[in-house]
């Protein structure tokens, strides 16, 4: 994490003694894993480099995927003074003086680059604070989040900088820490080849993690290598056992969720044993558990998606091995359920429309009317309450003036969409009576 308030420029080189993942911190964008899709000649920021000059921009992934590295290896390509603050510590206060200060480098000549970790923290009337230091140049915006932008950081902001999606680190990207890591301390990991392969997969994508336990492994001496159950019980975490040819994690949880998908019980309770006996993290098998409820599942049978919960509420209470049948319960529960993925193709459906159809106000009679003024104006007028409409429906339309009613959500045949298909059939026969 970025410190509270730094000016780097000054900052000496990590000291022999420091953390391994400081020590190992890339001195050029080169040196970046992982990130050849944002850092190479062809990516954004290898295009912004090359050009030399650089926008305001929105760093958005995984922990420990070398957001806070790429931030300052920027300043240092294009010139810039990097100052980096954390919004997990700072207040108003500590942007004002870092706004004062860039200010006055400015006047010098010399322009600021303010690094912001964990940007999505500070609320929305903090990140408004920017936009005046961001639009006059007073400094150069680099924002990091683990969060979704879209969500959590001001709209206003977000079209003053160009977001920039990491990736977690795959494998190969894990490796090269590996050996950098081994190159640093001057000797080989006490590990067995698979037990290697198994520290690599728990990192789950984040370097920082796995260069963390690198260094706790280099921190005693052992009388030989560690097998991957050796590994496990050394770290006193669970440490996926996986093949060497790497039928593994990724390989295992999409059997795992196709199995699911294609309604063998079977079959998907015994990629649920490989995984969970290997190793594997149960909250990790139970996200997915959850997204296979709303993905193949959905509203054929909406229990579904309770059941996962639920487990996982089972799992967090009873712990393992007890809470690991309420896994295999929700598993069994999903596989032998009805099938549809209606919910999940409407849901992009919908989302293709509203970003194709920008901003179209909806019609007049549903908008709200809170004030004389708006009612006045014609806000809400019109709109009919369906709860004194005969059957508890008005068939209004409800869709912009310029975007006529669509179809986004088909309900199958199968399960409660059935009834549910009934019931919009219903509502369509009636809206079209009344247009009538």
């Amino acid at each position: 994490m970025a410190d509270l308030f730094a000016d780097h420029d000054l900052a000496p080189p990590p000291a022999p003694d420091a953390p391994l993942a400081d020590r190992l911190r890339p001195k050029q964008l080169d040196e970046v894993v992982g990130q050849e899709h944002l850092t190479g000649p062809d990516g954004a920021i290898g295009r912004m480099v090359a050009a030399g000059r650089l926008s305001s921009v929105i760093l958005w992934g995984p922990p420990g995927t070398g957001k806070t590295s790429i931030a300052r290896l920027l300043a240092d390509a294009v010139g810039l003074r990097f100052v980096a603050i954390s919004a997990v510590f700072s207040g108003v206060a500590d942007l004002k003086r870092a706004f004062a200060e860039a200010r006055d480098h400015a006047r010098s000549g010399r322009r600021t680059l303010l690094f912001v970790d964990e940007i999505h923290r500070f609320n929305r009337a903090q990140q408004d604070g920017f936009l005046p230091y961001v639009e006059d140049g007073t400094v150069t915006l680099i924002g990091a989040t683990t969060e979704n932008p879209s969500f959590e950081l001001n709209a206003a902001l977000l079209s003053r900088a160009q977001v920039l999606i990491l990736h977690r680190l795959d494998a190969a990207a894990l490796n090269k820490l590996l050996d950098r890591a081994e190159a640093e301390v001057g000797r080989p990991l006490p590990l067995t080849a698979e037990a290697r392969d198994a520290l690599v997969a728990s990192a789950d994508g984040d370097g920082r993690f796995l260069l963390n336990q690198v260094e706790t492994l280099y921190s005693v001496e052992l009388a030989e290598p560690l097998d991957a159950r050796g590994l496990s019980s050394f770290l006193q975490r669970r440490v996926p056992v996986y093949d060497k040819d790497r039928e593994g994690h990724y390989n295992l949880i999409s059997a795992l969720h196709k199995s699911i998908r294609g309604s063998d019980p079977q079959a998907a309770l015994y990629y649920l044993a490989r995984m969970l006996t290997a190793g594997e993290e149960p909250l990790y098998v139970l996200r997915r558990l959850v997204r296979a409820a709303v993905e193949d599942v959905g509203l054929a049978d909406p229990q579904a998606l309770q059941q996962c919960l639920l487990a996982k509420d089972a799992y967090d209470f009873l712990g393992s091995p007890e809470g690991e049948l309420a896994i295999a319960q929700a598993c069994l529960y999903l596989a032998t359920a009805p099938k549809s993925n209606s919910a999940y193709a409407a849901q992009k459906a919908a989302w293709k429309c509203a970003r194709e159809t920008g901003s179209l106000m909806p019609p007049m009679n549903i908008v709200n009317a809170p004030t004389k003024l708006m009612r006045d104006a014609g806000y809400g007028q019109g709109y009919e309450y369906d709860h004194d409409a005969e059957g508890g429906f008005s068939g209004a339309d409800y869709w912009p003036d310029d975007l006529p009613p669509q179809t986004f959500y088909t309900p199958t045949d199968r399960g409660h969409e059935k009834r549910v298909a009934e019931r919009i059939a219903w509502w369509e026969e009636m809206r079209n009576a009344k247009r009538r």
